[in-house]
């Protein structure tokens, strides 16, 4: 069983070019198996240089992250000829920032953030499953995994709150 995806719709994809490789989480979207946990992993680096800003900073890179992201997502979808295929993973990268937006300090916190999206993004309660299904293009990829890190974003910081 090979770990990086042999799917012929990828494979119209490169690393080589800068949007597909931001699409691709870095490369992380192409893992056969869980796709969308790996490109949150793969957050997690950008997350750590990220959280060594100040607030301001951090949210100005996670909006940047987040809008510039309906353009790479809609570029690499129309590329591979497939809507929101599972190696377009940059939509998970900007879920975590959400998610981690203010979060406590400690890995624990960047634990249970990462539980939180991965939860919200897979399980998809309402309105998170509605957009996924009835919003198209770019926008249509990024949106549901905005709403999941605002959910999580939430949660996270209720459990902190009430610590």
């Amino acid at each position: 069983m090979a770990f990086f995806t042999q799917d012929t719709n990828v494979r119209k994809l490169s690393l080589s070019n800068p949007v597909h490789f931001l699409a691709l989480g870095f490369g992380s979207g192409l893992a056969t198996k869980a796709p969308g946990t790996f490109g949150t992993l793969a957050a997690i680096p950008l997350y750590l240089v990220l959280n060594q800003f100040s607030l301001s900073v951090y949210l100005i890179v996670t909006l940047i992250v987040s809008i510039v992201g309906i353009y790479i997502c809609d570029k690499a979808s129309k590329d591979m000829g497939v809507h929101d295929h599972g190696a377009i993973v940059w939509d998970e990268v900007a879920g975590l920032l959400i998610t981690m937006i203010a979060a406590p300090a400690g890995w624990i916190w960047l634990l249970i953030g990462f539980a939180l999206f991965r939860f919200f993004d897979i399980i998809k309660p309402w309105p998170i499953k509605w957009l996924d299904s009835k919003v198209s293009g770019g926008f249509g990829i990024m949106i549901d995994d905005v709403v999941a890190g605002v959910f999580a974003l939430i949660c996270l910081q209720m459990i902190y709150a009430f610590t």
